[in-house]
């Protein structure tokens, strides 16, 4: 299994701290590994990530709200999505993986539900191992419905044209596309068919993206101009459906990440104005992920 760089362990305060009730749509919780046993068959094991180092990035950043995302590297058990909930207290909330549908009975979800997880999140992309059957996958989403969960989607290295065929035909769902939809900043806003399609599906109403991981969809690095009138073009076609995340502590990372505070700080050339930012951060999120209210 290979090494991948670490977070930034020293994160420095912005420009400008996020708004108050600010959400960070995605990070993760790894580790440390004698408490947390990688499941069999991981694609990747990330240096460990606890509630105290997410604390301190938050804390730094002006969150104190936030979703904890189970990654692929613990698959169904999500002993350390429960633990984190019970330690960050009530303004965090959870999305599982979906290999919990096949894996686990009901008792189990009703369990995630009552610690605050509201979502699922589906890959479709083999190298991680993490990729439900035709049949489970339609369970799942039955499953998803029964609960008022919103669906998640882990787009392909390449985009999202190979996963389509799974979800684009459901309408029922909140349905968050996670990191612009992996667009190819090479192509651009205009040119890329990836974000010709996630424009398409946005404006159904139902699908909403995710603004991170633009460290990763630049191609030209920072300070990440290219990944700019792509967020544009995803803000202009749903302006609330968009999210923010910082995706800490940025896993599978083949050179060191960026400070939290440069991410945050590139969402501020993002948007266009002070009700814009407000979206992303506060009224978006609070309304997908099931907080009831902005403050």
């Amino acid at each position: 299994m290979p090494d991948y760089y670490p977070f930034d362990p020293n994160p420095r305060i912005p420009s400008r701290q996020a708004l108050p009730g600010a959400i960070d749509a995605q990070f993760h919780i790894l580790g440390p590994r004698e408490r947390y046993p990688v499941r069999p068959g991981a694609a990747y094991e990330m240096p460990t990530a606890t509630p105290a180092a997410l604390k301190r990035v938050h804390g730094a950043l002006g969150f104190q709200r936030g979703i904890v995302v189970q990654t692929t590297t613990y698959g169904e058990d999500h002993t350390v999505v429960l633990d984190a909930l019970a330690e960050l207290g009530p303004g965090y909330k959870g999305c599982a993986n979906a290999l919990v549908f096949e894996a686990r009975d009901d008792a189990y979800l009703h369990k995630l539900h009552d610690a605050g997880v509201r979502g699922a999140r589906f890959s479709f992309r083999q190298a991680l191992g993490a990729v439900l059957s035709a049949p489970a996958f339609e369970r799942a989403v039955a499953r998803i419905r029964e609960m008022g969960w919103y669906m998640k989607i882990q787009p392909e290295q390449n985009g999202i044209a190979e996963s389509l065929p799974w979800f684009e035909h459901i309408e029922d769902l909140p349905i968050l596309i996670d990191h612009m939809g992996r667009a190819d900043a090479a192509l651009g806003a205009e040119r890329d068919p990836n974000v010709r399609k996630l424009r398409e599906l946005l404006a159904r109403g139902n699908f909403w993206v995710m603004l991170s991981l633009g460290e990763k969809v630049s191609v030209q690095g920072e300070p990440y101009d290219d990944v700019v009138p792509i967020a544009r073009a995803l803000i202009d076609a749903a302006p609330d459906r968009c999210v923010w995340a910082s995706d800490w502590p940025h896993p599978v990372s083949k050179k060191q990440p960026p400070n939290d505070a440069d991410l945050l700080e590139l969402l501020y050339r993002y948007v266009r104005s002070e009700d814009e930012l407000r979206r992303i951060l506060v009224d978006n999120p609070s309304v997908l992920f099931g907080y009831g209210s902005a403050a």
